[in-house]
């Protein structure tokens, strides 16, 4: 589907159209959902714009991709349209489990610090955590999600393991949860 025109007037009384022509009010939950998706998506762009690293910045722009074919499923209930891959969840664990090998245990809480890019993954890991929340929200309408759900909690983890590694390797450490304070 291609967009030709923006201005549609179409929603002005609070309505919008999925991808298979349904019409919903906007604050169904799948257009919560896509909100999520579509914020999650422009902050990761956001980290983007950060990162000096090429090999980061098109893994992280492959995720983009990733986000952006949860939103075409979803566009479309009910058909089977099946644009994420399955092997990018397997993608996030190796990923994951790579980055784990040079960073030490965790022995308490982190809070979200070090450098900006460190923080910016930190608030898309926050913004990914909500689209996994509305994602069970459309679980529990009877909406089969089951490969969403599975990418969003690994992706969460992603970012948490990368915000950590991130630290670790550009020298600032990481700042522990004092439960004393």
């Amino acid at each position: 589907m291609r967009i030709s025109k923006v201005t549609t007037k179409t929603g002005d009384k609070g309505q919008t159209g999925l991808g298979d022509g349904k019409r919903v009010s906007k604050d169904h939950p799948h257009m919560v959902f896509q909100g999520n998706l579509d914020e999650l998506n422009s902050f990761l762009g956001l980290v983007v714009t950060t990162c000096n690293d090429k090999e980061l910045v098109n893994e992280l722009k492959s995720i983009q991709q990733d986000l952006f074919n949860i939103g075409g499923e979803a566009s479309m209930p009910g058909t089977e349209l099946e644009l994420l891959n399955n092997d990018r969840v397997t993608f996030l664990e190796e990923s994951i489990e790579k980055m784990n090998e040079s960073l030490p245990p965790l022995k308490e809480f982190i809070l979200p610090g070090g450098t900006e890019f460190s923080v910016r993954i930190h608030v898309a890991r926050a913004v990914c955590r909500r689209a996994e929340r509305s994602c069970v929200t459309l679980m529990n309408n009877g909406v089969l999600v089951e490969s969403w759900l599975i990418y969003l909690n690994r992706l969460s983890d992603y970012f948490f393991v990368l915000a950590r590694f991130t630290s670790q390797n550009l020298g600032e450490g990481e700042t522990l949860w004092e439960r004393d304070n």
